[in-house]
């Protein structure tokens, strides 16, 4: 057995999908566990939610528990990439805070940023198909998830099925451009361009 200090040094492939609720981003990262031929870890911030004991929070804390929530899933995901993993995230950035956040902890060279788009029509009728989502969350977040408007890869769900997305996906992997979405969108913070993104701190 190989001492641990003598493992070669990896970096983790963050593939990070990015998409108002009920988009399906969760369905395409599903696929990709599949399909990719590494090992890889779906990494979903409902799950982060769903971690959380069931104590009552009272409303006037709750705002600043959902935001350490935020905060602790982008390191936990930083982690995970940072040793080697690769890890398929699936996330709303409906908050201008999340993106600089993930912009600031994760090596911008490794993350494959793909937007998942999805028609409001769809969006609605998903919602209601589920029936455990809030009438119009998707709605609410739509202005907000995909206007820093810069992507390595994008896919319209109501036009393409997760696994021809999660296959595209697979074969974009080998030919990721050069800047990256994420070295763009650092760039631009660090020149003081201001991401377009509506504040929205939860």
């Amino acid at each position: 057995m190989r001492h641990l200090s003598s493992v070669p040094a990896r970096r983790g492939t963050i593939i990070f999908l990015n998409g108002t609720s009920s988009s399906g981003k969760s369905t395409i990262a599903a696929e990709l566990t599949r399909v990719l031929d590494e090992p890889c870890f779906h990494m979903a911030v409902d799950a982060f939610h769903a971690m959380r004991s069931r104590a009552p929070v009272p409303a006037e804390r709750l705002d600043d528990v959902l935001h350490r929530t935020w905060q602790g899933f982008h390191r936990a995901v930083a982690g995970m990439a940072a040793a080697g993993n690769d890890v398929v995230v699936d996330h709303v950035l409906s908050a201008e805070w999340r993106l600089r956040d993930c912009l600031a902890l994760f090596d911008p060279r490794d993350v494959v940023f793909v937007g998942v788009h999805c028609p409001p029509a769809e969006l609605e009728r998903r919602e209601r198909a589920r029936g455990d989502r809030p009438t119009g969350l998707a709605a609410r977040q739509l202005p907000q998830v995909h206007a820093h408007g810069v992507y390595d890869l994008e896919c319209d769900t109501a036009r393409e099925d997760a696994t021809a997305v999660a296959h595209r996906i697979k074969d974009f992997l080998p030919r990721r451009p050069s800047p990256t979405a994420f070295e763009k969108l650092r760039a631009d913070l660090r020149d003081g361009t201001q991401l377009r993104l509506t504040a929205q701190e939860q």
